[in-house]
């Protein structure tokens, strides 16, 4: 979503960088700049003036212009700014003391709310929580049968009742999780084409009825500012707690998200950023505005590969590393957790400096092209697999008719593999930031 915003900020700091010193001219060039940069992203102009304002005063002061790298400062302070507008630290999920807890999903029709709902219930459940979902938007045709699908697919109860007004249906759906020991009730309201006063005298009486832990706008990244307009309106109405946005991994310009929090006043708690129902990740203000600026989020990168990779598994690769004996089936396996985690172009815009760098060389990261090296590989025997100067010409066409590829796709696999294998004997016993991700990530 900000690929777009960071490749255009990065090309400011690359001029930045030239100098030796900053001039006052320097810097508000920078600014006229990254002001048209927001601007073109979508960012609501009050915003827009009021971090540009923050970043000039501070580029103006002593820490520019005494360092000694002074285009890396102002890389700093925009990093600051840019934090402290998505929402400063991240603010997680309020809970009750006494289960359950309700969450309590509102929105318009269409921003993905039902979708939303499920990702919600199963990033709780990997929390150790037990969820239950309730069909509480009795007006759309098929919203109940959407959420009873979704709840089926993720292992999920879903709560609803024939011939009852969402407020009875949500009052017994609370009633049932408690007896049941469902410490979660998370509920799918009605959609709203706009802003319409009765539907939202509906939430509004939903919400004094059960008195929710956390009620939650989800608003579509992709609309812009007038996901913004739509988060006002709700605030005016039914003052909710936070929002969760979703399509963050669509191509909208990001100024929605980059506007919330300073317009409103509420923070952005959760994003959508994919559509498996597992892309659902806490909104971190820190770890975005890092990404924006081509700074990477390690972080998040460790978390995820912790999610997926278990100690074990990493102690024994870690071995085979240290031994040169990395081979194709710890490859398939290495591309087969990349996917768990959201595929190698969300893995390497997480590894600062990578996403650019990715994007700028056109690399093949589509899950078309991981399907075709994994089609390649089984179709290697054992002894192949372990040792790749047994493929030879015949060799490889065989791989290639049983895998359904092509020989020249083989060829160009084999030597990508190669020159991995020559790359992790270099990286081998060398620490910092190579040496983790080393571990991480061997291709």
């Amino acid at each position: 979503m900000f690929e777009g915003l960071g490749d255009r900020l990065q090309d400011v700091f690359t001029k930045l960088r030239g100098k030796g010193k900053l001039s006052e001219k320097d810097i508000d060039a920078a600014m006229r700049e990254i002001r048209l940069v927001l601007l073109e992203a979508d960012v609501n102009f009050k915003v827009v003036k009021m971090l540009t304002d923050r970043i000039r005063t501070r580029a103006y002061g002593e820490e520019v212009t005494k360092s000694v790298t002074p285009a890396q400062q102002v890389v700093k302070i925009v990093y600051d700014e840019m934090t402290d507008i998505l929402g400063g630290s991240g603010k997680g999920l309020n809970f009750a003391h006494h289960p359950p807890s309700v969450l309590m999903l509102v929105g318009l029709q269409g921003s993905g709310k039902t979708t939303a709902a499920a990702k919600l219930a199963v990033m709780l459940r990997s929390q150790g929580r037990e969820p239950m979902l309730v069909a509480a938007d009795v007006y759309r045709p098929a919203a109940v049968e959407q959420l009873q699908a979704l709840g089926a697919q993720i292992d999920i109860p879903v709560a609803y009742y024939k011939h009852k007004s969402a407020q009875e249906i949500v009052e017994e759906a609370v009633g049932e999780a408690s007896r049941a020991g469902r410490d979660v009730v998370i509920l799918d309201t009605a959609g709203q084409l706009h802003i319409d006063e009765e539907m939202m005298q509906e939430l509004v009486d939903i919400k004094s009825s059960i008195t929710p832990s956390e009620t939650l706008l989800v608003v579509d990244a992709m609309t812009g500012q007038d996901a913004v307009n739509v988060a006002l309106a709700f605030r005016e109405k039914l003052d909710f707690d936070g929002i969760l946005i979703t399509k963050m991994d669509g191509d909208a310009r990001g100024g929605a998200a980059l506007s919330m929090k300073t317009v409103t006043g509420k923070p952005i708690k959760l994003a959508s950023v994919g559509e498996k129902v597992d892309d659902l990740e806490t909104f971190h203000p820190d770890r975005v505005a890092s990404r924006i600026l081509g700074m990477g989020d390690i972080v998040t990168l460790v978390e995820k590969a912790e999610e997926t990779m278990t100690e074990e598994r990493a102690l024994k690769l870690e071995e085979k590393l240290r031994k040169h004996k990395f081979d194709f089936d710890d490859f398939l396996e290495q591309m087969q957790q990349v996917r768990q985690m959201g595929g190698l172009e969300k893995v390497l815009e997480m590894v600062p400096g990578m996403g650019s760098i990715s994007r700028a060389q056109g690399l093949d990261m589509d899950e078309r092209h991981l399907k075709r090296i994994e089609a390649i590989i089984q179709s290697m025997t054992p002894d192949e697999r372990k040792s790749a100067h047994l493929l030879n010409a015949s060799r490889r066409r065989r791989i290639a008719r049983g895998s359904g590829t092509s020989t020249q796709d083989v060829n160009q696999l084999v030597k990508q593999f190669t020159q991995m294998q020559k790359m992790m004997k270099q990286l081998t016993g060398k620490g910092g930031g190579m040496g983790m991700l080393k571990r991480l990530f061997p291709f």
